[in-house]
């Protein structure tokens, strides 16, 4: 096998079909066909089974995805540690961002490569911060940034920055006399509530809070992506509990009252997360310098 039919496999099964991998690679979906073929022959294996959605991977293809993985992870740090004798950062890193910061990070981020380091490239994947974790421990992902992560023996982390969760009501509505100063937690019963599905941070923080101090919320809509919160609270459909950064980066401060909570304040803190058993490289460590900048810097 060679590296162009290995990395054509690997994108091919998580993209999920020849034609989102074609789109992707910039490659004609017949080439991708034909490169999978050869590696499914010189493997003597069926690697993965076409159906009218897509395909699916063989218990064989589950196989080499797991190493296809690896060895082109490997390949990008040997590319990186040829360069690391000029400590230049060069070659090619993934890095994991949530919801809420992907909106507001990716275009300076992106800026940011382009001024500081020239010879590299990112690829930057949005995620909740359970998958950006998985995606650390299988090797997808070089860096990431995570909400409140569980220790883990694969994924090594640091915390960054701490936030105080607030409650966010449209300017509109009054939740008691006094809209400016701080809400307290037991006032949040009642209040119709926009929250992230079940598993996302800012919903595990809440709902533990809830339970220690006998607080029912009033969950009226479940959303995906936390960066469309602010548009269903501005539209009058409920209040949210969100990072004052999370609201920033949303960009519609005029509609929305930002309220701290308090009686307990709630805590969400962002760290830098990476591999525990990669080795650093030039490139990793000047990324992570720069998300940490990006992070204290609001």
């Amino acid at each position: 096998m060679d590296l162009r039919q290995l990395r054509t496999f690997v994108q091919v099964a998580e993209a999920g079909s020849f034609s989102k991998a074609a789109l992707i690679l910039d490659v004609a979906q017949p080439a991708l066909s034909r490169q999978v073929r050869q590696l499914e022959t010189e493997l003597r294996e069926t690697l993965l089974l076409r159906h009218g959605r897509g395909v699916a991977l063989t218990e064989a293809g589950q196989r080499l995805l797991a190493h296809g993985r690896a060895i082109l992870q490997q390949v990008e740090v040997a590319r990186s540690e040829v360069a690391a004798g000029r400590d230049e950062p060069a070659g090619q890193i993934a890095i994991g961002l949530p919801p809420s910061l992907a909106r507001q990070w990716t275009l300076p981020l992106i800026q940011a490569f382009q001024i500081q380091m020239p010879k590299a490239r990112c690829a930057i994947i949005e995620g909740f911060s359970m998958h950006i974790s998985e995606w650390l421990s299988d090797g997808r992902l070089d860096l990431g940034l995570l909400y409140n992560p569980e220790p883990s023996a694969q994924v090594s982390t640091r915390p960054l920055i701490e936030e105080a969760l607030c409650l966010v009501s449209p300017v509109a509505t009054e939740v008691s006399q006094d809209v400016t100063g701080p809400m307290r937690f037991a006032q949040l019963s009642g209040l119709p509530l926009v929250m992230p599905q079940r598993g996302h941070t800012f919903r595990k923080l809440m709902e533990t809070q809830a339970a220690l101090h006998g607080v029912q919320l009033n969950v009226v809509w479940e959303v995906s992506s936390v960066g469309v919160i602010p548009d269903l609270v501005s539209a009058g459909l409920g209040h949210a509990a969100l990072t004052a950064g999370a609201v920033r980066a949303h960009g519609a401060l005029q509609h929305l009252r930002v309220r701290p909570i308090e009686a307990p304040q709630i805590i969400s803190t962002l760290c830098l997360a990476e591999p525990a058993q990669r080795r650093s490289t030039p490139l990793t460590r000047r990324t992570a310098q720069l998300l940490e900048a990006m992070a204290r810097a609001g």
